[in-house]
C-alpha cells in the first residue's frame, strides 16, 4: 500500500509542476486587434500600454506621372471641431479592454479618447515584487497625459471600480493644485468601492490581500474555471459574458504573469480604508461636474446601501441607475444605456 502511494506521488509531483507553469493563452483576434491598435510609453522603468494617441497610417499617394509612394499620416479621431479629451480608467482585475464596447462611439464623439492599462494590468508590465499603490497609478495617468502633450487641456475622466479610486486621487491633486496635476473638466464614476463601509470584496480577494502565506499558492492555483466563476458572479444573470469574452478577460490577466501580482495589487482595498478621508473628502468638496452610473445588482457595492450613501454624501453629483438586472461591469453589460447616461451628463454642463 505504501509503495502505491509513492508511485502516485511520483506521478502527481511533475504533473502539478507542469500545471503551475502553464503558459498564458494566446490572444484572440479581437484582443490582438486591441493590442495592435495601442502603443507603449515608459513610466519609471516599466512599459505601459495605452490606446488613444493618433496613430501613423500608411497612405498610397500617386503623382500625375503615375509615380506612387507611401506616406505616413497621423490618423485623427473624434468629432470635427471637438477639443474634448476623455480618459478611461478600468477596474480590477481586468484591463482597458473593458471599454471595447463603447470605444467607437466615444471616439466618434470626442476629439481624443485615451484608455490605458494600469501598471500590473493587461498589456502593461507587471513587476514583482512591487508595492502597487493608487498613488502610483495616479502618477502614471499624469505622466501619460504629459507624454501625449495634453497637460494644458481640460480632461474628462470616466472610471470604473479600481479606476474610481485612481480618479479620486487625481481629483484630490487637481483640487489642491499639486504639481503635475490634471485639469479636470468632469468626472463620471461607475460601481467602484468609494466607501469602505459599503464595499464587499469577494472571498478570494479578501484572502489574497491579507494572507501572505496562502496568497502565493492560491495565485498559482487559480485557473480559468475559478476565474470564470468569480467574474461571472459580478455580472447579471442575463448579461453574462460569452465564453470568448471570459477567455479574453482571463488572457489579459495571465499576460506577463499578471495572476502572480494579484495579492500586491489588492492592497488597494486596504489603501481605500486608510485614505478614506482624503478620497471621499475630495469627492464631497469638489466643484467639478460629477456623475455616477450605477448597476444596482452589484454584489460588491450592493443596492440600496451604496447608492443611498453616495447620494447623501455627494449631493452635487447627478446619478443614473441602470436596469435592475445590471451588475458590476455595466459598461459591458449595457453599453448603450451606459453611453446614453454619459452623453446626457456631458451635455448637461
Amino acid at each position: 500500500m505504501r509503495e502505491w502511494w509513492i508511485h502516485v506521488g511520483l506521478i502527481c509531483v511533475p504533473l502539478v509542476a507542469v500545471y503551475l507553469h502553464i503558459p498564458p493563452p494566446q490572444l484572440s483576434p479581437a484582443l490582438q486587434k486591441w493590442h495592435n491598435a495601442g502603443q507603449v510609453f515608459h513610466f519609471r522603468g516599466s512599459r505601459i500600454f495605452y490606446r488613444g494617441n493618433p496613430a501613423l497610417v500608411n497612405t498610397l499617394v500617386c503623382h500625375p506621372r503615375r509615380v506612387c509612394f507611401t506616406v505616413s499620416l497621423l490618423e485623427s479621431y473624434g468629432a470635427l471641431g471637438s477639443s474634448d479629451v476623455v480618459i478611461l480608467l478600468h477596474g480590477f482585475p481586468t484591463s482597458s479592454y473593458d471599454w471595447n464596447k463603447i470605444w467607437d462611439p466615444l471616439a466618434q464623439r470626442f476629439h481624443r479618447v485615451i484608455a490605458l492599462d494600469f501598471l500590473g494590468f493587461g498589456f502593461s508590465d507587471k513587476p514583482r515584487p512591487h508595492r502597487y499603490s493608487i498613488f502610483e497609478q495616479a502618477s502614471l495617468v499624469e505622466a501619460l497625459v504629459a507624454h501625449l502633450g495634453l497637460g494644458n487641456q481640460r480632461v474628462n475622466l470616466v472610471s470604473h471600480d479600481y479606476g474610481d479610486t485612481v480618479a479620486l486621487e487625481l481629483l484630490y491633486r487637481s483640487d489642491h493644485n499639486r504639481t503635475g496635476h490634471l485639469t479636470l473638466n468632469s468626472l463620471c464614476l461607475s460601481n467602484g468601492g468609494l466607501f469602505p463601509e459599503t464595499h464587499h470584496p469577494r472571498l478570494l480577494q479578501r484572502i489574497l490581500k491579507d494572507s501572505s502565506f496562502l496568497a502565493p499558492v492560491l495565485m498559482r492555483l487559480t485557473n480559468f474555471m475559478i476565474f470564470q466563476r468569480g467574474i461571472g458572479e459580478v455580472f447579471g444573470p442575463y448579461t453574462q459574458p460569452t465564453d470568448a469574452e471570459f477567455w479574453d478577460m482571463w488572457t489579459g490577466l495571465r499576460y506577463n504573469d499578471g495572476n502572480l501580482v494579484l495579492d500586491s495589487i489588492l492592497q488597494y482595498i486596504n489603501q481605500r480604508l486608510k485614505h478614506r478621508d482624503r478620497w471621499v473628502g475630495a469627492l464631497t468638496s469638489t466643484f467639478i461636474p460629477l456623475h455616477m452610473i450605477y448597476g444596482p445588482l452589484d454584489p460588491v457595492n450592493p443596492h440600496p446601501q451604496f447608492i443611498r450613501l453616495y447620494q447623501r454624501e455627494v449631493q452635487r453629483s447627478t446619478v443614473t441607475v441602470l436596469d435592475e438586472h445590471i451588475s458590476h461591469y455595466l459598461q459591458l453589460e449595457d453599453p448603450t444605456r451606459f453611453l446614453n447616461a454619459y452623453f446626457n451628463f456631458i451635455h448637461s454642463f
